[in-house]
Formats: structure tokens, C-alpha cells, sequence
């Protein structure tokens, strides 16, 4: 653990003020939730919360199957990072952070279907990936955006239709209930 150098009061009915330059860095928002932790040294630990993260080894399980039957490298991803990738696509996605396009893109809960040409496409990652396909569709749960499905092609993969676009659609309105139980 890393010393900021900052130290604040708790007022009168508990609460602490977490810094903003900590929530910028830390990707956190006005919403989101926090997990607290405490250790037998009297720490307290503050660890951002996720929602997708519970549902990790279903959605490893999921993304394979989903790649078998769509084609192409499937991931899922939280509102920060890429939680569960396809075999294939794992060394370029597993665990990378989401790029800025693709968070304003879930925010405004749009859905994607674009080739790497056109206006429409979005970087999944701030990296520039080999993929010329795309489909994108946000997890949403009690109203709430908390993810996003992707399916990716290469050049050499054919291209997606309407039923890729529909087994996504479906793989993220699945996550979504699946949260909400």
C-alpha cells in the first residue's frame, strides 16, 4: 500500500471525503459504489466495486460458447476494464482498461455495429487492435449501464449479420438479468 500524503477529518455523521484527484485517477464516479475491506492492523481498505466482477467465471464460460457460435473474439467488459475474452483474443484484451470512446459509447447506451472504416467504429482499448468488425451492446441492470458485450472479427473472419448482432444483443440483456437476481 502507497501513502498519499493526504489525510481528512470524518464529520459528524461519519462520512470521509475521498479526494479528487484519487476518484479521477481511480476511475471513480458520482454513483458508484464502494467495497470496504478492513485488515487486523486496523486498516480500512477502499476497493471500487463491481457488479460484473461477480459474475467473472460465468462470463469466461459464456465468451467461448458465444465465440463458437458467432465467430470472431467475444469479450465482456465492466464500466473500467475487459473482465472475460474468447480464446483468441485474450493476450491483446484480458484485463486491459476500456478505452475513453468505448465508456462515453456505453454511457450514452448506444449499441455498435461498425466496420473499422466507418465513423461508427470504436477502439475497444486505447490500443490500435487488428479488428475490422465490431458489434457492442451495453449491459444495462435495474437501469443501470454496468458492462458491455463485444464481439470482434479480423479481416480474414466473415463478416457479421443480423445474427451476431442478435446473439449479442441477447448475451447482454442475458448479463443484465442475470445481475439483477
Amino acid at each position: 500500500m502507497r501513502a498519499t500524503g493526504i489525510v481528512r477529518r470524518i464529520d459528524d455523521l461519519g462520512r470521509v471525503v475521498v479526494p479528487k484527484e484519487i476518484r479521477r485517477t481511480l476511475k471513480i464516479r458520482e454513483g458508484d459504489s464502494l467495497e470496504i475491506y478492513t485488515d487486523r492492523e486496523g486498516e480500512i481498505i477502499l476497493k471500487k466495486y463491481s457488479p460484473m466482477l461477480e459474475m467473472g467465471e460465468l462470463a469466461k464460460q459464456y465468451v467461448d460458447t458465444l465465440a463458437q457460435n458467432a465467430g470472431g473474439i467475444v469479450a465482456v467488459t465492466d464500466r473500467d476494464h475487459i473482465i472475460a475474452v474468447s480464446t483468441g483474443g485474450k493476450k491483446d484484451l484480458l484485463q486491459k482498461p476500456i478505452s475513453k470512446a468505448l465508456e462515453k459509447n456505453m454511457s450514452a447506451r448506444n449499441n455498435v455495429v461498425a466496420e473499422a472504416e466507418s465513423k461508427d467504429y470504436i477502439t475497444v482499448t486505447e490500443e490500435k487492435l487488428p479488428f475490422s468488425y465490431e458489434i457492442i451492446y451495453p449491459i444495462i441492470a435495474s437501469g443501470d449501464v454496468i458492462g458491455s458485450v463485444i464481439l470482434l472479427g479480423r479481416s480474414d473472419d466473415r463478416r457479421f449479420g443480423a445474427t451476431e448482432e442478435a446473439l449479442v444483443a441477447f448475451s447482454a440483456n442475458f448479463f443484465g438479468k442475470q445481475m439483477e437476481q
